[in-house]
């Protein structure tokens, strides 16, 4: 069982930053991937960027490639979310997700992850 809590979700005005810190946690903690996603107001849920914890690749969303960046804090069991350039399209809640191998070729498919954190709200103002 592993688990997960985002942190750092808040009110930002369009063109600001915002740094989203996931923390992971469990007997098994070991994931392979580590994801972030979000899901806008009546939309499905949507990937944003995910961690290779072995390779240390990286991919990112169209929408966001430009504007975010994830990393891994130091520790193996923390991720780091870098958002710049916010939009008001941003908003959402953002979640945190771990998964294991079946992953490597569908990390964009939310239904891959397999442990959810329960997220952390992103607001963009104009």
């Amino acid at each position: 069982q592993v688990q997960v809590v985002e942190t750092g979700g808040g009110l930002v005005q369009v063109g600001e930053s915002l740094t989203l810190t996931c923390a992971t946690s469990g007997r098994n903690a070991n994931p392979y991937v580590m994801g972030w996603l979000r899901r806008a107001p009546g939309m499905e849920r949507e990937f944003v960027a995910c961690l290779f914890l072995t390779t240390l690749n990286k991919y990112y969303s169209d929408s966001m490639k430009d504007r975010v960046i994830i990393s891994r804090d130091g520790s193996k069991d923390t991720v780091v979310l870098q958002m710049s350039g916010l939009k008001p399209e941003d908003t959402a809640h953002y979640y945190c997700a771990a998964a294991d191998t079946s992953a490597t070729h569908y990390y964009t498919d939310p239904t891959k992850y397999r442990y959810w954190g329960r997220g952390t709200e992103v607001t963009v103002s104009t």
